[in-house]
């Protein structure tokens, strides 16, 4: 995925990130499926242990 992000500086710093919104809509949805990736990994080793 190419992001296309545009950089705000504040006081010669990097400060704030904008991105087109449909960026910012796939990135949301690649983290939630790593958190559930996250979770179901969770459960298996729990499920392991109860073995």
């Amino acid at each position: 995925m190419k992001l296309h992000p545009q950089i705000i500086e504040k006081k010669g710093k990097n400060e704030f990130v904008v991105l087109p919104f449909k960026e910012f809509e796939t990135l949301i949805e690649l983290m939630e499926d790593y958190e559930d990736l996250q979770d179901l990994k969770t459960a298996k080793e729990q499920s392991k242990r109860k073995k």
